[in-house]
């Protein structure tokens, strides 16, 4: 099973933003980031989902099952509902991606325990600033 960590950050809200992306259980972990335009905290975290999810499809992993990661209770509960009422369009965006698994399953995480994303994401958010 790979396991998919993600993490939003913004300085500001909304303001400069960057996302983390940690993907294990593969013989050599993923890791990336980005630096992304402004936008609101809760924005940046479904940013940071679906580009998760679109670098799995990019790389051809698309045949495993997904344990996703997230310090975002939104993004795991639209997950989980299928619906999230002031997002509709970031989460039709995410669940059209995550509908190519076979099996996603949606787990929150404490901030401390997303550390690896959560490193990255701040690394995309000094870039967004710079």
């Amino acid at each position: 099973m790979l396991k998919l960590y993600t993490d939003g950050a913004t300085k500001g809200n909304p303001g400069p933003t960057g996302i983390g992306i940690l993907v294990s259980g593969l013989p050599q972990q993923i890791q990336r980031h980005a630096a992304l335009p402004p936008m609101s905290n809760h924005e940046a975290e479904f940013a940071a989902a679906i580009a998760g999810f679109k670098l799995l499809i990019d790389t051809k992993l698309t045949t495993a099952p997904v344990a996703f990661y997230s310090d975002s209770k939104l993004v795991v509960q639209a997950i989980e509902k299928r619906y999230a009422k002031h997002y509709p369009t970031l989460t039709s965006e995410l669940l059209a991606l995550i509908d190519q698994f076979p099996l996603v399953l949606p787990n929150w995480l404490p901030d401390r325990e997303n550390r690896g994303a959560h490193t990255l994401a701040q690394q995309g958010l000094r870039e967004a600033e710079a």
